[in-house]
């Protein structure tokens, strides 16, 4: 088990492969902005289609959070995600991970997919709820609000069938915390002391005791909401 606090890949991994695993077999799904398609291992039973615009180069700009190395891999599809050169209604489902922060207009992407996808395609869609700078220059918003998904998605032809927060205010403050001692060196040229890191770790417990109890402050911070839609 992650530590408190670190959970937040592993999360929602875990939510997308058994969204994904639920889909029949023979699907068409489409994974836009598939990157280095991670989820193409949970799709066996489907027929996979790997989208992405295929820019990215995390050397261009060294600002924020950058990978070492980027692998696109085999695409089928390279294109902007919201012109996708694929006929109306061509794909059973959608799968669109942690990406509509990194386009300029998310809402272009989302009448994309509403055009893409059959009715009562599924939509399987997530995206951070607060984020630091990553991907740069590829970097358009800091997060998605439930209430853009329940706006933008009604607005374009779907029904939210599940909308679950990934973490709370507490373990989202915990991650951060586990995150000190590197922002610390990073940008403040400093190394925290043995008596900090020690504040650090009994700060983390308290915050996951809080978890426990917790009564909804998800709806102040969380690490982003899972999103299962389907189109009318």
């Amino acid at each position: 088990m992650k530590k408190f606090g670190l959970d937040n890949e592993s999360s929602r991994i875990a939510w997308i492969s058994e969204q994904l695993k639920k889909l029949p077999a023979g699907a068409i799904l489409l994974d836009a902005g598939a990157g280095e398609q991670q989820y193409k291992k949970f799709c066996a039973h489907l027929e996979y289609v790997a989208q992405d615009f295929a820019e990215y180069d995390p050397k261009e700009l060294p600002v924020g959070l950058q990978v070492p190395r980027f692998d696109y891999g085999k695409l089928d599809i390279v294109s902007d995600i919201t012109a996708i050169p694929r006929e109306d209604q061509s794909f059973d489902a959608l799968l669109c991970a942690e990406v509509i922060e990194h386009i300029p207009n998310p809402v272009l992407a989302i009448q994309e997919f509403a055009r893409l996808l059959k009715p009562r395609g599924k939509l399987i869609l997530t995206a951070p709820f607060c984020s630091m700078t990553h991907f740069a220059p590829y970097h358009f918003c800091t997060g998605f609000s439930k209430f853009f998904y329940e706006h933008h998605l009604g607005a374009n032809g779907f029904t939210i069938l599940e909308c679950t927060p990934n973490g709370n205010y507490f373990s989202y403050l915990a991650q951060e915390l586990h995150r000190l001692a590197t922002m610390a060196n990073e940008y403040a040229s400093s190394s925290l002391s043995a008596i900090t890191r020690l504040a650090i770790r009994s700060l983390i417990k308290t915050l996951q005791s809080l978890s426990k109890r917790d009564t909804g402050s998800d709806e102040l911070l969380n690490f982003g909401y899972h999103i299962l839609a389907e189109k009318k």
